[in-house]
């Protein structure tokens, strides 16, 4: 589970013009993958099984199996309308980031940099949306999505766009109590 990408994949999911199907037939993706055989290894379950949920002889899967039922289908649910909400946000809306966690950074001696628990709701422009879903379309994992987040905190919220903190180097953002990303 990856707080950064199940977070972005979230943001997106908010641009739904329609709820995903809820029932287990209708989930089953069958007319997307092709085939049944492809549903079943992407479930990992039984050809059989899925076969079964299409002909709606089942009709309420098991707790672990709607889980993952649920997350495939929002993966795919709507694609259309998830480019575009990513596009907007990568070329003119860029991405809110609201997140409680514990941030510092390294500056000249002299300063107070110690790490300390806050409370943060940064509007990161187009550029930042951009790498963060890029990022996240090349398989980054949470890490690297992290510092990607930590750039954009520094650049925006701490040296204010360039016009304060000039030699801050670096934003440590470690702890994440609360993380959320609005497009």
């Amino acid at each position: 589970m990856s707080l950064f990408g199940d977070g972005l994949d979230a943001a997106v999911q908010k641009a739904f013009t329609r709820p995903a199907p809820k029932s287990a037939p209708a989930q089953m993706l069958v007319k997307q993958l092709k085939s049944t055989k492809a549903v079943a290894q992407m479930l990992r379950i039984s050809q059989r099984t899925v076969e079964r949920y299409v002909k709606d002889q089942i009709k309420k899967p098991r707790p672990d199996l709607a889980t993952r039922l649920e997350r495939e289908v929002k993966k795919r649910w709507q694609p259309q309308i998830r480019a575009k909400a990513r596009q907007k946000a990568a070329t003119t809306g860029g991405i809110v980031i609201d997140t409680q966690a514990r941030i510092g950074y390294i500056a000249p001696i002299g300063s107070t940099d110690e790490d300390r628990l806050r409370h943060l709701t940064v509007a990161l422009p187009p550029q930042y949306a951009s790498r963060l879903f890029e990022a996240q379309e090349q398989g980054a994992n949470d890490q690297r999505l992290q510092e990607i987040a930590a750039e954009g905190l520094k650049e925006v919220y701490f040296q204010d766009n360039g016009r304060r903190a000039g030699q801050l180097e670096e934003v440590r953002f470690t702890d994440i109590q609360h993380l959320e990303f609005e497009l």
